[in-house]
């Protein structure tokens, strides 16, 4: 079994049947709402914004797509969020994982720090527990059991591979390429491959990594060159708007419609046969995340998605659910 925080070799690179194409899958990081710029705490958090996972559900099933709800423990405990996403999950116009945000999940045997935000961090066993229980609150709630992993804040550990595959989940969807969060204690995911990959020799855990892609006339360099841009923000901004270089994760926060299509087209040129979109659910109502502060935002939101959707089918590019993904990757 490979750490989940270890580039994989090529070899390891998942295959999926003729018929497959390239598709795109919908995460949603179904959570609580915080404060993001102030510490993290045990029970400073909210659930305002559940009721609105019913408006986004219905969005999803009128365009044909298939969301997968990757709930954290104080989602998990939500009857309203049951009640919610109950029928759409039971008729499989939905999907379920679990999202691990150790600081509200409990057993709450470790300190509470920013670095053991990243559950990666914590000794295996305060791992396995926080895990098993959320685990087993979704399936109990819920009546499904999940079978996809993020880790938040993208937190995997040497561990959590191992973890997920004695829990008997299939697939991961944590690693961030292109994305370094080693200086708060996290891992480094530059120059980890954006394609679908395998964990194990076995082939029985598939890592979904979300699509980060670079785009600019010198995105060929850029691994190299983006982070050392980390001391000179303004520089980050000069390149992308002179169109030399930019990172563009596929998701409707901090990211503009155009870029989005930039990143979609460079993802799908590429090759890639999964693009895997994210974002938050406390997004769904105004004041919870940084990218959403009014009700237009909320309007904004839907019409990025809708956009989205559309270009992905001018593209030729169908929705897959996780089903489909597993149904059609290749293990032989």
């Amino acid at each position: 079994m490979r750490s989940l925080v270890e580039r994989p070799p090529l070899s390891a690179r998942a295959q999926f049947a003729p018929g497959f194409g390239q598709r795109f899958l919908l995460t949603v990081d179904t959570e609580e709402e915080f404060d993001w710029d102030q510490p993290l705490g045990r029970d400073t958090f909210g659930l305002d914004h559940v009721p609105r996972l019913a408006k986004f559900q219905q969005f999803c099933e009128t365009h044909g797509v298939v969301p997968v709800w990757l709930i954290d423990w104080p989602v998990a405990n939500s009857r309203l969020a049951a009640e919610i996403l109950g029928p759409a999950l039971q008729a499989r116009r939905a999907e379920i994982g679990v999202q691990l945000h150790p600081w509200v999940n409990p057993p709450f045997d470790e300190e509470l720090t920013q670095h053991n935000s990243f559950a990666g961090n914590l000794p295996r066993h305060v791992e396995e527990a926080k895990f098993a229980a959320l685990r087993n609150a979704i399936e109990q709630n819920f009546g499904v059991a999940p079978l996809i992993y993020r880790a938040g804040r993208y937190g995997l550990g040497p561990d959590t591979a191992r973890l997920l595959s004695d829990q008997g989940l299939a697939v991961d969807t944590s690693v961030r390429p292109l994305f370094d969060y080693s200086s708060g204690g996290g891992p480094d995911y530059r120059g980890f491959p954006l394609e679908p990959y395998w964990l194990n020799d076995a082939k029985t855990l598939l890592e979904l990594p979300l699509t980060t892609v670079f785009w600019g006339m010198l995105r060929r360099q850029g691994d190299l060159i983006f982070p050392r841009m980390w001391r000179i923000p303004a520089l980050r901004g000069v390149l992308a708007r002179l169109g030399l270089l930019e990172r563009i994760p596929l998701t409707p926060e901090g990211v503009s419609l155009d870029e989005a299509i930039r990143g979609i087209d460079i993802a799908l040129d590429d090759g890639l046969p999964l693009l895997v979109f994210s974002f938050h659910s406390p997004s769904l109502r105004p004041g919870h995340t940084p990218y959403v502060r009014e009700d237009r935002d909320v309007d904004s939101l839907y019409d990025w998605w809708r956009a989205v959707f559309a270009y992905l089918e001018r593209r030729g590019v169908k929705p897959a659910s996780l089903a489909d993904v597993m149904g059609q990757v290749i293990r032989n």
